[in-house]
């Protein structure tokens, strides 16, 4: 009787341990990464681990964890965001990393034939016409990035009551793909993935605050493979997945 109490005392460890293993970890990212982020998946899924996936802005992301939605890993567009939820201890300080970077910009409809180089004091309000200049919110990374970088070359008075704002880059894309503005903001990983936009001319990188993606598990995850899938990110298939889709890869520290 012993022995048996001893086998399914074993056998029941064995198939929690396994069950833990087997709990997929959930991923709150930016928008942004969702082509490349999927990919990612894919290759986590052929180690044998499993992922799911949960895409908006970084801000609304950040929020849903601060109100306690089950996250394992967050991975944010800013590090404003990654700051927000640190300052409140809702991340595990200690496997943060910087994992990417990316371009910002200009894009019109595929069919445009608008003509415009991105530089200081570029006629944009002229360009769009009518029109409204499709962004991300104002506190969403996008956003924040575009209002930066137009500020930076002179334009934002001339164009920011001519706004359509999105509430996340992917929706800022998606105005334009569908023909409803005719110039819109979003990062250069965006304009390449949607074959309905074309690049007018990418914003220079100094004119915003570098575009770094963070990572790191969420204090509340309780699921012993979220390290394992953060670490998967910056591994080197990771990081060819990423660079297929325009992104800079950080070294890893």
């Amino acid at each position: 009787m012993k022995l048996f109490r001893l086998i399914a005392a074993l056998v029941a460890a064995s198939l929690m341990a396994t069950a833990a293993h087997a709990a997929p970890v959930t991923v709150f990212a930016a928008a942004s990464l969702k082509n490349a982020l999927d990919e990612v998946g894919a290759e986590y899924e052929k180690s044998g681990g499993e992922a799911r996936f949960s895409y908006a802005a970084s801000s609304a992301i950040a929020r849903q964890i601060e109100q306690g939605a089950p996250a394992d890993v967050y991975v944010s567009a800013d590090t404003d965001w990654m700051n927000y939820l640190a300052e409140r201890n809702l991340i595990v300080a200690a496997s943060r990393r910087d994992l990417l970077t990316n371009r910002l910009a200009l894009i019109a409809p595929a069919d445009s034939k608008v003509a415009l180089k991105v530089g200081k004091g570029m006629p944009l309000a002229k360009a769009l016409g009518p029109g409204r200049l499709a962004v991300a919110g104002p506190d969403v990374p996008a956003g924040k990035y575009a209002k930066a970088s137009l500020t930076a070359l002179g334009v934002w008075d001339g164009v920011s009551d001519k706004l359509a704002q999105a509430e996340n880059v992917r929706a800022a894309l998606q105005f334009v793909a569908r023909g409803e503005s005719p110039l819109g903001i979003v990062y250069d990983t965006d304009a390449k993935v949607e074959p309905k936009v074309r690049i007018v001319g990418l914003f220079p990188e100094g004119t915003h605050p570098k575009i770094v993606y963070p990572a790191a598990v969420v204090a509340s995850s309780r699921n012993p493979d979220a390290a394992r899938f953060l670490a998967f990110m910056s591994t080197p298939k990771a990081a060819e997945v990423f660079r297929k889709y325009g992104f800079t890869v950080l070294p890893a520290r």
